[in-house]
C-alpha cells in the first residue's frame, strides 16, 4: 500500500496573486552549497536561464537581491536569501515530527478502509533520526508511529495507550531524577527490554567554531549564546545531568530560557546563525554542516509487556530492526551505532548493567 507523507510548504503572495515558486527554495538551497549557479540550477533540474529568471523575479517580488554574483567568485546568498533559505529549514525542523506524527494516523486510516488490514504496531517513541527511519522499512505490519516525550511514552505503555515505547537513557548515569523516573515506570516483572541504537549527544557549534567553544563551562560565556530542549525532552534531561555533575548553572548560560522542540531544529537555529552552540546529537550536526563536540553517550531502548513478544506485529518490527538493510542504515547516521539491535533482555538486566558501567 502506498503511504501518504504530509510535509510543510511555504506560500507567500502578494496583492496582485502572486505565489512564491517553491523551486527557489531548491535553488537557493544548491547555491549555499556549492557557491555555484549553474551547479544550483543543476541540482534543481531547472536550466541556468530559468534559474536566472527565478532570481530576478522573486527579487522583485521581495524588493532585494537574494543572491550576490561575483566575478570569478561564484554566487552567495544575499542577507535575504540566507533568511529565507534557513527559516525554511528551521519550519520543516521544527514541523516535520508533527506532521510525521500526523500522517502515520492518515495511514493507519486508510489502511484500515482495506482488506486483508495488515497487523498494526502502535509505537509512542522520542523523535530521533533512528526512529525516523523506522516507516521507511516497516513491511508485512502497519507502524502507528507517534513522537512524544521518553516519560509520557512510557507513561501511554503503562495505560495500553501503545504496544511499544521509545525512550533513551545516557550509558553511565545510574542516579539522579532522571533514572528515578524511568525506574517507576518500568516494571520489571512485566516489562521486557528491545535493544535499539546507542548515539553520541554534545556540543554543536556554528562551523569552524568561531567562538572557540571546549565545552560546557564556555556556555556561561557573555559572548555565547545558547539555543536549548524544550524541557520535557530526554536530551534536555542529559543535559541537566552533564551540567549538574560539572557544577554548572544553568541560570547563568545565556539564552538558556529558549527552546526548540527536536536536534534538527536546535541545529537550524544554529547554522540560521541566530545561536552559537546548542546541545544535541551529531547526525542533526552533520545535517546542517555544524561543528560537533562529543560529550556523552546515550542507549535509545524500546519497551515493550513482555506478552507483547508473540504479537505478529511485534515479531515484525524485531525481524526488521536486527535485518542488514535496517542495521546498515543507522551506521550511515553520524553518531549512532546499532550494536546489539534487536536484542531482547530484562528491565532488571538493564539497570544491573548500567550499575555496572
Amino acid at each position: 500500500m502506498k503511504r501518504i507523507r504530509i510535509e510543510p510548504a511555504w506560500s507567500f503572495t502578494d496583492e496582485a496573486g502572486n505565489r512564491l515558486d517553491p523551486q527557489l527554495f531548491g535553488l537557493l538551497q544548491g547555491i549555499h552549497r556549492s557557491g555555484k549557479l549553474t551547479e544550483a540550477a543543476a541540482e534543481a533540474g531547472i536550466s541556468y536561464r530559468h534559474a536566472w529568471n527565478l532570481l530576478n523575479k522573486w527579487a522583485d517580488f521581495f524588493g532585494a537581491a537574494l543572491v550576490e554574483m561575483q566575478k570569478g567568485r561564484g554566487a552567495r546568498l544575499s542577507p535575504l536569501g540566507d533568511k529565507l533559505l534557513w527559516a525554511r529549514q528551521r519550519v520543516a525542523a521544527r514541523l516535520g515530527p508533527q506532521l510525521e506524527s500526523l500522517g502515520s494516523e492518515l495511514n493507519l486510516e486508510l489502511q484500515q478502509l482495506f482488506e486483508g488490514v495488515e497487523p498494526v504496531l502502535r509505537m509512542h517513541a522520542s523523535h530521533g533520526y533512528a526512529v525516523a527511519l523506522l516507516p521507511r522499512f516497516a513491511s508485512d505490519f502497519q507502524l502507528d508511529l507517534q513522537y512524544c516525550s521518553p516519560q509520557e511514552a512510557l507513561a501511554a505503555l503503562n495505560r495500553g495507550a501503545c504496544d511499544v515505547a521509545g525512550y533513551h537513557m545516557p550509558t553511565s548515569a545510574t542516579h539522579g531524577p532522571l533514572m528515578q523516573g524511568y525506574r517507576r515506570q518500568l516494571r520489571p516483572r512485566s516489562h521486557c527490554i528491545i535493544r535499539f541504537i546507542t548515539r553520541c549527544q554534545g556540543l554543536m557549534v556554528r562551523p569552524g567554531n568561531p567562538k572557540g567553544i571546549a565545552g560546557l563551562a564556555d556556555l556561561s560565556r557573555g559572548d555565547v549564546r545558547f539555543i536549548n530542549r524544550q524541557k520535557a525532552s530526554g536530551t534536555r534531561a542529559l543535559l541537566d545531568i552533564l551540567l549538574r555533575d560539572a557544577g554548572l548553572s544553568s541560570q547563568r548560560i545565556p539564552g538558556f530560557e529558549l527552546e526548540e522542540y527536536t536536534h534538527s531544529a536546535v541545529a537550524a537555529y544554529i547554522a540560521a546563525g541566530m545561536a552559537d552552540v546548542g546541545f544535541g546529537v551529531e547526525a542533526a550536526a552533520h545535517q546542517f554542516g555544524l561543528a560537533f563536540l562529543p560529550l556523552a553517550q546515550e542507549h535509545y531502548l524500546l519497551v515493550c509487556q513482555r506478552r507483547s513478544l508473540a504479537d505478529p506485529s511485534v515479531k515484525r518490527l524485531l525481524e526488521m530492526i536486527r535485518s542488514e538493510p535496517f542495521l546498515q542504515a543507522v551506521s550511515e547516521l553520524p553518531g549512532y551505532s546499532p550494536n546489539r539491535c534487536g536484542e531482547v533482555c530484562s528491565v532488571d538486566e538493564l539497570f544491573g548493567e548500567a550499575q555496572g558501567d
